[in-house]
């Protein structure tokens, strides 16, 4: 058994509990994650990141423990919370499976639909968050199409213009559906959004079910979620979705709009790692011009 002393001092402190051991966690883009053994028995996963920004790690445990408000009436599930403070967050260990079956998909997929159909008081939230390490403007607005324009698009569009990651041309292609958004995108109640919903945060666990790990949660319209999965993929995505529509039936064109929802994670790749992504954004407005 190893040790890593600062890290378990740490977890300690915020634990009020013995660390045994430490073992580094592979897959973290942003933090270092750490594998706790506790004292009393039980696994977590410490998570830490220097010089984080003011309210990261709170605002990943708020998220958590938003949706683990829908989990206790069939919800998605999503690890406990432990602890949270300004340089790290301690969750409830998951032990990952090495198989994605199609009845987790089906359970997932169901529960997707619940913890959306949980809802939320207002598109947007009380608080700003963090989508990876760049801020995510929540404040509300009135209708989902302004919503989705003002602190989802616009927002990110200007910073990967600045980080010339979308050109002039691409830019003017984006505006020009921003623009049209109110005519495209049909209103609905406030779903409770995972809000970063792609395949890496999507852990499927031994214990049959898929947890979702590292939200982005605000309130928002559902296809947000449902767009993301479609755009990095999911195991046995066409299951997730027919048993989701067995709960909550999706609005008439979804499919059709799926391209418009992904317009924000796009961006946000542009912003974060550029490539190709600034061209993929400007493609997918372009089949709504």
């Amino acid at each position: 058994m190893t040790r890593q002393p600062l890290v378990a001092r740490r977890a300690e402190e915020l634990l009020g509990l013995a660390v045994v051991s430490t073992a580094p966690v592979a897959g973290g883009d942003i933090a270092t994650a750490t594998r706790l053994r506790l004292s009393s028995g039980q696994m977590a996963l410490m998570k830490t990141l220097s010089h984080a920004p003011d309210g990261f790690f709170e605002a990943e445990a708020a998220g958590l423990r938003w949706l683990a408000e829908a989990s206790a009436t069939g919800g998605v599930r999503v690890p406990e919370v432990l602890a949270a403070a300004a340089d790290c967050v301690i969750l409830a260990w998951v032990e990952p499976s090495s198989k994605t079956h199609v009845e987790t998909a089906i359970g997932f997929g169901q529960a997707l639909a619940a913890t959306h159909r949980a809802g939320a008081s207002t598109y947007g939230a009380a608080h700003d968050g963090f989508i990876g390490k760049l801020p995510l403007p929540n404040k509300p607005a009135a209708t989902w199409a302004e919503f989705y324009a003002v602190r989802r698009l616009l927002p990110y569009l200007k910073l990967a213009r600045d980080r010339g990651a979308v050109t002039d041309d691409e830019a003017t292609t984006i505006e020009s559906v921003i623009g049209r958004l109110p005519g495209l995108l049909p209103e609905e109640p406030p779903a409770r959004l995972h809000g970063d919903l792609w395949n890496g945060n999507c852990l499927w666990g031994l214990d049959g079910a898929v947890h979702v790990i590292d939200p982005a949660a605000y309130g928002g319209h559902r296809e947000v979620d449902i767009a993301m999965l479609h755009l990095f993929g999911l195991p046995h995505l066409p299951r997730v979705v027919q048993a989701y529509e067995e709960v909550t039936p999706l609005a008439e064109g979804w499919e059709d709009r799926l391209g418009l929802h992904q317009l924000f994670p796009l961006l946000v790749h542009a912003c974060m790692f550029g490539g190709s992504f600034g061209a993929r954004a400007a493609a997918a407005a372009g089949r709504y011009s």
